[in-house]
């Protein structure tokens, strides 16, 4: 079996490649490791979903593993994924276990899972689940699986939590800094787990808002709308006549933005303007944020230029988020949109990220246009290159040298990245460079070297 877990749980085609089999399996193997109440009581976890139809299959799946391993189940129903982490904190919970594929489109589907206190397991954590996890038909289907097996009146049961949206919605409003009235914004929920609580919440905020993306059927998530697919919120806020524009992704863990001109402010962007407004009222912890690997060297520039420090991690939010923790910082994000707001929230939280930077444009008075200017961004070419071994190109010297060469170029007015892919025979190729045509150049160049091992 290859390996279950990429950089955000399990994700793959519901039904084909994640069906309820495996779903079932890993949330036993999930109880085994993350339970921890030394027998005595039940283990306890939480369970939402985002509104794509597979959900509700292996959503029965999960609650099926989990009880069969003894664990009571508080069901959330259709929430985003933050507040899925945030509810398994405050519901004392040994595990939370969430259902989306996130951004994809809805054939796809995906089981996070987030430990006590509600956050993201590192990777010995996430090793330990997939050791435990039955490898299905053709093998042993208990093999590694040490969770439980009671019977009688130890199987699990299942509650519904009936106030679990509200719950959350109060939590994102008391972290508001201020309110927001006099800000009129349009929101696109992408079809997803945010189409009922992300209005609700901007307009209990104080906000004047506007709704796109939010009638979900179980099939149109992600459908041409939501942070993927920004042209509909674009001609959405240009019409209004909004100050600002948000996009969420199917379960609301990233947002993206557009000014009222419509142009895109992406998570670098955003984490520049929240940073920005953290520092200045002294609340940035450490002076430093947190950013990822492919955040443009733009940001990086006019993070030094502020005082701030900026933190690299790899490609992925839990990894700032362990940077977060570990270094008792405040603030991370990644372009995609992903912002942690740490003295706030355990995970990526859209809904709070957007809470977050309309504040910023009522404190200041200033339009999202203005903040956002402050990051010029260096033109970046990203291409992917098909190889036969993403080993082998990682130990070339043929492309360590041609790494070498283009670094030496470029010097500190830009800057190249090669990344493997986690999951395919790929190798990223990122670029940066002052002008669009050096970093279309360099990085074709690159790529040809890339391709030719």
């Amino acid at each position: 079996m290859g390996r279950l877990f990429g950089t955000d749980g399990v994700r793959g085609r519901a039904n084909a490649d994640l069906t309820p089999e495996l779903a079932l399996s890993v949330a036993r193997a999930a109880a085994g490791v993350l339970a921890d109440r030394d027998g005595t009581s039940r283990p306890v976890a939480v369970v939402g979903r985002d509104p794509r139809a597979s959900g509700e299959m292996l959503e029965a799946a999960v609650v099926a593993g989990l009880t069969s391993a003894g664990a009571e189940v508080l069901r959330v129903g259709v929430l985003p994924t933050p507040a899925v982490a945030h509810l398994t904190g405050v519901l004392d919970a040994d595990l939370g276990v969430m259902l989306s594929a996130s951004h994809n489109p809805m054939p796809d589907n995906g089981i996070k899972l987030f430990s006590r206190g509600g956050h993201k397991l590192p990777d010995a954590v996430e090793a330990a689940v997939e050791r435990g996890v039955s490898l299905g038909a053709g093998h042993d289907r208990r093999a590694g699986d040490r969770a439980p097996r009671p019977t009688g009146a130890d199987v699990g049961r299942v509650h519904d939590v009936a106030d679990a949206g509200a719950r959350y919605a109060d939590h994102l409003l008391a972290a508001v800094p201020g309110s927001l009235a006099g800000v009129t914004v349009v929101v696109d929920c992408a079809h997803g787990a945010a189409s009922a609580l992300a209005p609700e919440v901007y307009r209990r905020a104080g906000a004047t808002v506007h709704v796109i993306g939010a009638e979900p059927d179980g099939w149109n998530i992600n459908d041409g709308v939501g942070s993927t697919h920004l042209g509909p919120l674009q001609a959405a806020v240009r019409e209004t006549g909004a100050d600002l524009g948000l996009a969420h992704d199917g379960d609301a863990d990233r947002c993206l933005a557009v000014t009222a001109d419509g142009d895109v402010v992406d998570g670098d962007g955003i984490l520049a303007v929240c940073a920005l407004g953290l520092h200045a009222a002294g609340q940035l912890a450490g002076d430093t944020v947190v950013a990822t690997v492919m955040s443009n060297l733009g940001f990086h520039h006019t993070m030094r230029a502020a005082g701030i420090s900026v933190a690299t991690t790899a490609v992925g939010d839990r990894y700032v988020l362990e940077t977060l923790r570990q270094r008792g910082l405040s603030l991370g994000g990644e372009q995609s949109g992903h912002l942690v707001f740490l003295d706030h929230a355990t995970t990526g939280d859209g809904l709070l990220t957007g809470l977050m930077l309309m504040a910023r444009t009522a404190e200041t008075g200033s339009s999202l246009g203005e903040l956002a200017s402050v990051v010029r961004k260096l033109p970046q070419v990203l291409v992917n290159v098909p190889v036969a071994d993403r080993i082998a190109v990682s130990e070339s010297d043929d492309v360590a040298r041609a790494v070498n060469a283009v670094e030496e170029e470029l010097g500190e007015s830009g800057r190249v990245l090669l990344r493997p892919s986690g999951t395919e025979q790929l190798v990223r190729v990122m670029v940066e460079a002052p002008t669009q045509e050096q970093a279309d150049t360099v990085a074709h160049r690159l790529a040809e070297v890339v391709a030719a091992v």
